[in-house]
Order: C-alpha cells, then sequence, then structure tokens
C-alpha cells in the first residue's frame, strides 16, 4: 500500500510517499481503508521538528515515521475483541499514520460516519471538533445564554469552537481577518471582530467565555474581556510561528494570576479522544448543527503541498487529503 513517511525533520519536502506493507489490526484494533484525511498543525510540527523535539516525537529525527492522525474510511477488517465494528462500516476517528491508504485505529478511537456526511467532511472532524467541544464544554463549562468569544473564529479548531458554542445556545463573537468576517458570520457567528481594527480585550466588551486559538494576549488581558466569573481556554499559541516562551507563560501565569479574583484563565492541554465524544460530534454533523469548513483538497501524492499550505497559516478552516482508491471517489 502507499503511505506517507517522514524519516527526518524539516520543510514539508521531507515527506515521502512509500510503498510499505498493508498493517494487520491486532488486539482492540481495526484497520481502516482511509478514503480521506486531514491535515493539523500538531501533524505539521511533527513533521517540522522544532516544538515535536521538547515532547518526545524524537531528538534527532522522529522516532515513529508515520504520518496524520485523522481519518474518514470504511473498515477492512478488525483484531480481536471488537465487538462495535464489522467490515464494511464507514467510520472516522484517529489514529497515529492516518495519511495513508490503509491505517490501524484503536476501536475507542473510531465513531460511525453519518450517511449523509461525505469522506472528507468526517476527516475533517476528530482532532480539531474535539478539541473545540472539550475546551469549551469541559475546560469552559459552557452554558446556553452566555456570551463567548472565539479568538481565531477562521481556523480548523475555530471554524468547529464557533458552530459547537452556538449549539449549545450562546451568542458567539468570531475574531479573525478582514477576509474571513464574512465566513465567520455564515457558520453562525452573532457577531465578529476584524483583529487588525479592533483589539477584544480593549475594546470595552465582556464575554462569559473565551476560547483563544491563537494565544496571543497577556493574562491580565484576558481577565480584562471577562465578565465576573468568567473563563478563558487557550487551546492554541498561534501557527506556525508558535512561541514556547509565550506558553510557557499562560501555563504558569494563568493558574497562578487566576487565584486573584474570580476570573480564570489557563491552557486546556491536549484533546483525549474517546467513543463518547466522537459519536456526539457525529450527531451535531447528522443534525447539521456544525458543518466542517475545508479550505483546500490535495490527493496523498500531494500532501507535502498540504501541508506546504498548512504551513503558511492562512487555512480557512480545514486541509483535507484524499484517498483514491481504484478510481472510487471519497
Amino acid at each position: 500500500m502507499k503511505a506517507i513517511r517522514c524519516t527526518r525533520y524539516g520543510p514539508p519536502d521531507v515527506l515521502q510517499l512509500q510503498d510499505v506493507e498493508k498493517p494487520v489490526p491486532g488486539d482492540g484494533r481495526v484497520l481502516v481503508e482511509v478514503r480521506a484525511a486531514s491535515v493539523n498543525p500538531s501533524d505539521w510540527h511533527s513533521v517540522h521538528g522544532g516544538i515535536a523535539r521538547v515532547f518526545g516525537n524524537g531528538l534527532r529525527k522522529p522516532k515513529d515515521p508515520r504520518v496524520g492522525t485523522d481519518i474518514a474510511g470504511q473498515v477492512e477488517a478488525v483484531g480481536a475483541r471488537v465487538s462495535r465494528f464489522k467490515p464494511g462500516d464507514e467510520v472516522f476517528g484517529a489514529c497515529p499514520g492516518g495519511l495513508a491508504e490503509y491505517a490501524t485505529a484503536r476501536e475507542d478511537r473510531l465513531a460511525f460516519k453519518p450517511a449523509d456526511v461525505s469522506f472528507e467532511q468526517a476527516a475533517a472532524v476528530p482532532v480539531a471538533a474535539t478539541t473545540a467541544l472539550q475546551g469549551l464544554r469541559d475546560k469552559g463549562k459552557i452554558r446556553a445564554g452566555q456570551r463567548v468569544l472565539v479568538n481565531g473564529a477562521s481556523g480548523g479548531v475555530g471554524t468547529f469552537a464557533v458552530q459547537i458554542a452556538k449549539s449549545f445556545g450562546t451568542e458567539v463573537t468570531g475574531v479573525c481577518s478582514p477576509r474571513n468576517l464574512d465566513a465567520a458570520r455564515s457558520i453562525g457567528a452573532d457577531h465578529v471582530i476584524d483583529y487588525t481594527r479592533e483589539d477584544f480585550a480593549r475594546n470595552g466588551q465582556q464575554y462569559d467565555l473565551i476560547f483563544d486559538v491563537v494565544g496571543n494576549h497577556s493574562v491580565s488581558a484576558y481577565k480584562r474581556a471577562l465578565t465576573p466569573g468568567g473563563s478563558c481556554v487557550i487551546a492554541g499559541f498561534g501557527f506556525p510561528s508558535l512561541s514556547l516562551a509565550r506558553l510557557l507563560g499562560q501555563l504558569i501565569l494563568g493558574p497562578v494570576r487566576s487565584r486573584m479574583g474570580d476570573k480564570k484563565v489557563g491552557f486546556m492541554g491536549i484533546a483525549k479522544f474517546n467513543p463518547k465524544d466522537l459519536d456526539y460530534l457525529g450527531g451535531l454533523l447528522d443534525a447539521g448543527k456544525v458543518v466542517p469548513v475545508i479550505d483546500r483538497r490535495y490527493p496523498l501524492r500531494e500532501t507535502a503541498e498540504a501541508f506546504r499550505y498548512l504551513g503558511e497559516g492562512h487555512a480557512r478552516g480545514k486541509v483535507v487529503v484524499t484517498v483514491d482508491h481504484d478510481g472510487r471517489a471519497p
């Protein structure tokens, strides 16, 4: 089978489309014929190096040459002790090495793909939408009627955050660049802020919950923009120019300064995949409450170009990689 492999850190050109052995599903694992995958900033960092080295991906070269996380496809085979899925089922979820014709995923990291949702749309969901859901619901304790601000509303996580926040019955303000204002409105934002003309932390407005994918403000600025008892959940620190100094500063100062007063600022950490949340997201997709925003599509052989485009930092929504099996459209 064909699969994308990364054997050394560097620009997208280090990615190689190789012939490798088709994986065999072990206990509790599912072999998926991948029809579409998507690219996330975490995938980009795992190829580029930098912060990936800090978090144990290998100091001199990647420990695992497989690339990709998000997948959608059809179950090819199941291993022992798999009870939920059977060959032929259409699924989406997360697994190592998703940028390939076939990949094996843990049973508890997959969910059934809604029938009216395309493989491309489903592949856009796992990392980005799970991050948005867990950040808003679990860390931010979102409630109906709140005023919610999403900073970075036009990116992969941000486009999901706007729609998920709306599904909870909140009033949503999206912060993005001027070229993305209409797009933010089209996915449900009640209000939009052009960050090139207005700073949400200095315009006098306050919000019950701030969900920030950019992480470009100080703890003091976030607290100034929060209502009494409000919370700020930081889910990212900018892409691709992530600042370790800013990240560490927020991780240390956020909890310390949150003890002063009733306004909380915190970092949500890495999203944790589980079948309950994937099923919940599938339900939102099926109901039409969340519609994945896909900026560009690339075939598997052009994965390097997908990474290159994502690395420019201007993607609107998700970048998807399609996998063609004998001429079948994804």
